[in-house]
């Protein structure tokens, strides 16, 4: 009994070489699939992201169904995982190859629906996401980026300095004929 939850039903480097390749290949899936895949997911995306679990799992242990397989397994994925993320860290160019460049989605207050078109990010997505940071329409903001992680950063409209002296004035005005108004005593 003691002896098939231990004992491994494959050879050692068979079990440590299957974790590295379906990491590799997940890694270049989702980088093919694209930014939105990371971060803005939707619940077809997550049930895609769940059942690749599922599907890889056999990919991964094998024929072994052993517990000292599943921690081999476990450990690979963690330890190649740490290795990624660790060179990541130091070569900033294996990083944006990996990871990508962020994307503008909105430029100077004006949507770049091409680009919304190429993330597969519709306009309500967009709306929706602006709103979780703050903007109650899109007319509030001056650029959107897609971040290669899949966050969307927002940047709001700011007043130009011309319209700001033109609202000065207008303030100043409208105090000067709220006081003209004012009945003399």
């Amino acid at each position: 009994m003691y002896h098939d939850m231990f004992v491994l039903g494959v050879p050692l480097a068979e079990k440590v070489l299957r974790p590295v390749l379906v990491y590799a290949f997940l890694i270049v899936s989702l980088r093919l699939a694209g930014k939105r895949e990371l971060a803005q997911l939707n619940p077809f995306d997550l049930v895609v992201l769940l059942t690749i679990s599922n599907t890889v799992q056999n990919a991964i242990i094998g024929d072994d169904n052993s517990i000292t397989g599943g921690l081999i397994g476990a450990a690979t994925l963690l330890l190649v995982n740490h290795i990624v993320v660790r060179s990541l860290y130091t070569h900033e160019d294996v990083e944006r190859m990996i990871e990508g460049d962020e994307d503008v989605l909105i430029e100077d207050g004006q949507i770049c629906h091409d680009r919304l078109k190429g993330e597969l990010i519709t306009v309500t997505q967009l709306v929706e996401a602006a709103h979780k940071q703050g903007f109650r329409s899109l007319d509030e903001v001056e650029r959107a980026i897609l971040e290669p992680g899949g966050g969307i950063c927002f940047f709001a409209k700011q007043p130009t300095p011309e319209s700001q002296r033109h609202a000065e004035l207008l303030a100043r005005l409208d105090a000067i004929d709220a006081q003209l108004a004012r009945p003399s005593s």
